[in-house]
C-alpha cells in the first residue's frame, strides 16, 4: 500500500507581519502572488493576499520543499519485520521436513530422496503440496483440537499460524504476507502491524478450531485475511483523508469477496479465513486509526499561516468505531476460548455453518479430511495473485491526490 495521500488542505489565510521596506515588498509580492489556495474539496481558486516575507524560502531552496511535510504529513517506516516474518516461515518450514524425514517414515516411497535424504517429500498422492506428512506438523505445532481441549495446549492455536503444508502452500502464503504486509508495515510500522498479524492468526485458528474437530490445520492465510479486514476498516476509520474512496471500497470488498469465495473448495479452511478476516477487520478500528484531516493541517501548516483550528485529534465515529471494535474483540476471543476449552462445537447450534468452509458437488465430497491447509489447491495459486491486485488497485485509487496548482 502506497504511502497515504491525504486531501489537498484546506485554504491558508496570510498572517499578519510587519510592514516591509519598499525595496523589497516588490519583490514578496511577486514570489507570494503565484501560490494559489487549494480548497478542501480539491478545488483551487488563485489567492492575492501576498505571503509574509518571514515565510519565504531561504535562497537556493525551493518552495515546494518547504511544504512537503504539510502535503505528505505521515512517517514511512522501513518495513523490517514483515520479511523477518518470511524468512521465519521458511525456516520453520526447512525445520519441519527435517522432522519429516520421509525416507525413514513413509512406506510408499518419497519425491527427490535421491538429492534431498531426509528433506524429501512426500509422494503427491499423500501430498499434492510437496510436503511433510501430518504427523510432522502434528509434532511441529499444527493446530490440534483433540490436544487443545483435552491437553490445553492453546499455544497451538498461534504456532499453526507459522508451519505449512507443502513447498506450494508456503510460497503462496509468503508472496501474499510480502504483497500486503510490506505496504502496511510502511504506513503504520512493525509494532501494530506485527499486532494485528499475530492477533488476526490467533482469531482465525480459534474460529477454526470451534468449527472444525477433526484432522489438523496449518497455514498462515487466517493472519493474511486479517490484513486485507483491517484495510478495509482503515479505509472506513480515516474515511476523510483520503480521495477516491468510493472506488477503493469497491476493489476492496470485490477481492476479499473472491478469496472467501474461494475458500468454499475441499481441504480448505476457510473458517480460519473468515475468523482472521473478522479479527482484522475490528483490529483496524483500534490499531490504524489517524488523526482527521483538519487536524493534519494545523499541526503541519507552514511557518506564518493559520488556518481553521481543530480541536478534536479525532472524529467522534472513530472513537465509536474503537470502542466498539475493542469490545467486541475481548468479548469474542474470551467466549471463543471458553467454549473451546469445553469442548464446544458450534456446528451443534449451527447446522448450515459447515458450508462456509465446503460445498459438496458432484465434482468433490466434503468428508472429514486429516490435513487442512488455510490456502491450498487452486486458492494456492489464485491468492497471491488477487493480493497482487488488491495492492496495485487499492494503492492507485485510494492514495491518488488531486493535482494542486502551485
Amino acid at each position: 500500500m502506497s504511502s497515504p495521500r491525504p486531501r489537498p488542505p484546506p485554504p491558508l489565510e496570510a498572517a499578519s507581519s510587519p510592514a516591509e521596506t519598499e525595496s523589497t515588498s516588490s519583490t514578496t509580492t511577486a514570489t507570494a502572488t503565484r501560490r494559489t489556495s487549494v480548497s478542501s474539496q480539491g478545488g483551487a481558486s488563485s489567492s492575492s493576499s501576498p505571503r509574509p516575507a518571514s515565510t519565504a524560502p531561504p535562497r537556493g531552496i525551493p518552495e515546494t520543499a518547504m511544504y512537503s511535510d504539510f502535503l505528505s504529513p505521515f512517517k514511512r517506516h522501513f518495513p523490517w519485520m514483515v520479511p523477518g516474518f518470511v524468512v521465519a516461515n521458511i525456516v520453520l518450514f526447512v525445520i519441519t521436513m527435517y522432522e519429516n524425514n520421509c525416507p525413514q517414515t513413509s512406506a510408499t516411497g518419497c519425491l527427490g530422496a535421491k538429492f534431498l535424504g531426509r528433506f524429501s517429500f512426500l509422494p503427491l498422492k499423500d501430498n499434492p503440496l510437496l510436503g511433510p506428512s501430518s504427523p510432522a506438523l502434528d509434532k511441529m505445532g499444527a493446530l490440534t483440537v483433540a490436544k487443545v481441549v483435552t491437553q490445553h495446549q492453546v499455544w497451538r492455536l498461534l504456532t499453526c499460524i507459522w508451519l505449512h503444508g507443502g513447498v506450494f502452500h508456503v510460497l503462496a502464503n509468503m508472496l501474499s504476507l510480502l504483497f500486503i504486509g510490506i505496504r502496511l508495515e510502511q504506513e503504520f510500522g512493525f509494532v501494530r502491524i506485527g499486532f494485528l498479524y499475530v492477533l488476526s492468526g490467533f482469531g482465525g485458528s480459534l474460529t477454526s478450531a470451534l468449527f472444525i474437530q477433526e484432522g489438523i490445520s496449518v497455514g498462515a492465510s487466517g493472519a493474511l485475511f486479517g490484513l486485507l479486514g483491517a484495510m478495509l476498516s482503515e479505509l472506513f476509520t480515516n474515511w476523510t483523508i483520503y480521495a477516491n474512496k468510493l472506488a477503493a471500497l469497491l476493489t476492496l470488498i470485490v477481492i476479499i469477496s473472491i478469496n472467501l469465495a474461494v475458500g468454499i473448495l475441499p481441504k480448505v479452511d476457510n473458517f480460519a479465513h473468515i475468523g482472521g478476516f473478522v479479527s482484522g477487520f475490528l483490529l483496524g478500528f483500534v490499531l490504524l486509526i489517524r488523526p482527521q484531516f483538519g487536524w493534519i493541517s494545523q499541526k503541519k501548516a507552514p511557518p506564518g499561516y493559520m488556518i481553521n483550528c481543530v480541536k478534536s485529534k479525532h472524529k467522534p465515529y472513530q472513537y465509536v468505531f474503537w470502542v466498539i471494535s475493542l469490545i467486541l474483540l475481548i468479548a469474542g476471543y474470551t467466549v471463543g476460548l471458553i467454549l473451546l476449552l469445553r469442548g464446544g462445537n458450534l456446528n451443534n447450534h449451527c447446522s448450515w455453518c459447515r458450508y462456509l468452509s465446503c460445498v459438496p458437488t458432484p465434482w468433490w465430497n466434503c468428508k472429514a479430511q486429516q490435513l487442512y491447509c488455510q490456502v491450498t489447491d487452486v486458492n494456492t495459486l489464485l491468492f497471491p495473485s488477487f493480493c497482487s491486485l488488491v495492492m496495485f488497485f487499492y494503492g492507485y485509487v485510494v492514495h491518488t491526490r488531486p493535482k494542486q496548482a502551485m
